[in-house]
């Protein structure tokens, strides 16, 4: 699930940046005014966005991204006197006055791209394991000496039969080594 986290060191900013963010129908995890109730909060959150200030009573916005994980997004809210001063090009900004529907779209815009991105994550293939990918070798190292295939050949045989049979290509290639007597 995303999550937004608002951090500003008044009271009454957060509660105004959290009351625009419902209204606009997104879920407001966490309000905090602080950077460190900022990061605790962040730690019980899978990925998200922080909305937040750029100075607090405990830290600056910089020193609250660097410990953020990489599946949240910082989205920066400060005069242009300010951000002259604190500013840098790795967070997104926002000037004051700030128009809602500016920091509605962005907020929207950020958690489509991290919605985006874990999707993605998820989809990759796991890494196989040294183990995984001997035995794998190992098949294919006997498709080739039995049957005479290439590489390639063997290896393209091992997917077809994988996706035939709705197994992976470990338990395949185990397959392979069973038939010939070898596992």
């Amino acid at each position: 699930m995303l999550n937004i986290v608002v951090v500003f060191p008044k009271k009454e900013i957060v509660l105004k940046m959290k009351n625009v963010l419902i209204k606009n129908g997104y879920d407001v995890s966490a309000v905090c005014v602080t950077g460190a109730q900022a990061i605790q909060a962040v730690e019980r959150l899978e990925a998200g966005v922080v909305v937040c200030g750029i100075r607090f009573a405990d830290m600056i916005y910089y020193e609250l991204k660097d410990c953020l994980p990489d599946t949240f997004e910082m989205v920066v809210i400060a005069s242009n006197a300010q951000w002259q001063q604190y500013g840098d090009d790795d967070v997104i900004y926002l000037p004051l006055p700030l128009k809602a529907y500016d920091l509605v779209d962005t907020v929207s815009d950020l958690l489509t791209d991290i919605h985006r991105k874990l999707k993605q994550e998820k989809e990759k293939p796991d890494k196989r394991s040294a183990d995984e990918q001997g035995v794998i070798n190992q098949a294919k190292s006997l498709l080739i000496e039995k049957n005479g295939m290439t590489e390639e050949e063997a290896h393209r045989y091992l997917q077809k039969r994988s996706m035939d049979n709705g197994t992976n290509m470990v338990e395949t290639s185990y397959m392979v080594l069973q038939v010939f007597d070898l596992k």
